[in-house]
């Protein structure tokens, strides 16, 4: 039977230690809902003692957040402990989080205690706090620049006075995977007491040199049992330990690992979002798991190969983490089977001459644009594949207009050899033209998009418009470009309208 591995969440903690993700005691009771959610083993809410709106979050958690154990950190100092009980005490199963540095850099340039008086600290602030709370966790700060005998007896002293949880942390993220694994290994190999007394070993690593997540695996490896991580990897200097990346990989690659988790992964993308904008730290698009480009596919042969089934390229499903689909980004690089099954998503069917047509168009625009929306595809179609005689024609377009002037729109068509012609006044010139076309066209479908841009630089820059009209829950597009912006309106409207007849058999 396959092993459990404890996650250890501390987004609350080490994670709004990230400059600028500092959360109110509210926002910090939302994130710890969803973390219940996600069904983590324990949320580090805190740290008690460090402000008296730390102290209210982690009491209003532990109050209110029901499944996971609650815990807040303490330095090992009685007043500390103190504080982080009266937070923790009100949950079913709370806990405390006791830490004191035992790397020789530490004890002499921060602590400026002898490794003695630092076996001796720990000793007995363990044994203090297992007094009051019946969970402890002990963290030999600096674990990983420790030195090994020494880290020995500190991790057999707290084991001793009372210690459920021994952690050991990478806290500079700065050793490798395979020296963090045989750290682990040689922990558990040389204090009896971890065995003797089912201590659970727990590692709590940093990013700075990209990885936290690949060391947290290898201590798994190791015999490792808690996994200390947050969301979207936020934490102090380069983050932590991305939780959404340990529990997938161990998920996915149960045949290397042997365990599992107790997370529901389904819930991971609500709660990769909910931190995000809570603390406004972006995700970035290329991030694993949960990035925006995480199930997306552009290369012409991934989407081919996805669309014809999903493991080619793709290791795990998205609905996994929350999601409802891959996305198939169309650029550059992208082949006909993509934009075919996205045209075909967007209810047009082609043949194989019109999705030849829409093909090189594609590539056409895909070298200018670096992603082709759905909106460039019904242009697309529209002008290459559904092309249509015009049934109207502009014939010329007059304007008056100006700061004490009400626009007015003088408008001449060609319609079957005639010349049609209208004067509207409107709320501005492009609103008078289109008034005046909607009279001569006798169409009354409704204008649901206008979008303008300037193709070139300069004040005589060249002008396109895009317009969309919608009849009876149908969208018909119309494009067009002038070095006269109003003049490229009306030829954009006018050109849906033509399409609009041409599909319907009007006039």
């Amino acid at each position: 039977m396959s092993r459990t591995i404890k996650i250890f969440d501390t987004t609350l903690r080490d994670g709004e230690q990230c400059p600028g993700a500092s959360l109110n005691p509210e926002e910090k009771l939302e994130i710890a809902r969803q973390l219940a959610k996600l069904n983590v083993d324990v949320i580090e809410a805190g740290f008690a003692i460090a402000s008296q709106g730390d102290f209210d979050a982690i009491k209003t958690i532990a109050q209110t957040v029901k499944g996971p154990q609650i815990c807040s950190l303490a330095r090992a100092k009685k007043e500390d402990i103190d504080r982080a009980w009266e937070a923790v005490k009100y949950c079913e199963k709370p806990r405390i989080h006791v830490f004191l540095a035992t790397s020789p850099i530490h004890m002499e340039k921060k602590l400026n205690m002898s490794p003695d008086k630092v076996l001796k600290t720990a000793v007995e602030m363990v044994k203090y706090a297992s007094s009051l709370c019946p969970d402890i966790e002990f963290s030999p700060e600096d674990a990983g620049r420790s030195e090994r005998e020494f880290l020995y007896k500190v991790v057999a002293g707290v084991i001793e006075a009372g210690a459920k949880t021994v952690n050991i942390p990478d806290t500079v993220g700065y050793t490798t995977p395979w020296e963090f694994g045989q750290l682990i290994e040689d922990v558990i190999k040389n204090v009896q007491q971890i065995k003797e007394k089912n201590i659970t070993i727990s590692v709590h690593v940093h990013n700075d040199l990209g990885l936290a997540v690949a060391n947290s695996l290898a201590a798994i490896l190791a015999g490792a049992n808690q996994m200390e991580c947050t969301i979207n990897g936020i934490g102090e200097r380069a983050g932590n330990a991305s939780l959404e990346e340990i529990v997938m990989a161990i998920k996915t690659r149960q045949d290397i690992l042997g365990c599992k988790t107790n997370i529901n992964t389904k819930e991971i993308y609500k709660a990769s979002r909910l931190v995000s904008n809570l603390t406004g730290m972006l995700v970035q698009p290329n991030k694993a798991i949960v990035g925006a480009n995480a199930f997306a596919h552009e290369a012409g042969i991934h989407q081919h190969g996805v669309l014809k089934a999903r493991e080619t390229y793709e290791i795990m499903k998205p609905e996994d983490i929350g999601l409802t689909e891959s996305k198939i980004v169309l650029g550059k690089h992208s082949g006909r089977h993509a934009l075919l099954k996205k045209l075909e998503d967007m209810g047009y069917k082609l043949d194989k001459d019109g999705l030849e047509k829409a093909y090189q168009r594609f590539l056409t625009i895909a070298d200018k644009k670096k992603e082709i929306s759905e909106r460039d595809l019904e242009i697309i179609v529209a002008e290459e594949v559904y092309v249509v005689a015009e049934e109207f024609q502009i014939e010329s377009i007059a304007i008056k207009s100006g700061t004490k002037t009400k626009p007015e729109a003088t408008v001449v068509l060609k319609h079957k050899g005639k010349k049609l012609k209208k004067v509207v006044k409107g709320a501005g010139p492009v609103d008078a033209v289109y008034q005046s076309i909607q009279q001569l066209t006798k169409v009354k479908a409704s204008l649901v998009d206008y979008t303008i841009q300037a193709i070139t630089g300069g004040t005589d820059a060249l002008g396109e418009v895009i317009v969309r009209i919608k009849e009876n829950e149908r969208i018909y597009v119309g494009h067009g470009a002038d070095t006269d912006i109003i003049i490229a309106s009306a030829k954009a409207y006018l050109a849906a309208i033509n399409r609009l007849i041409f599909a319907t058999g009007q006039q």
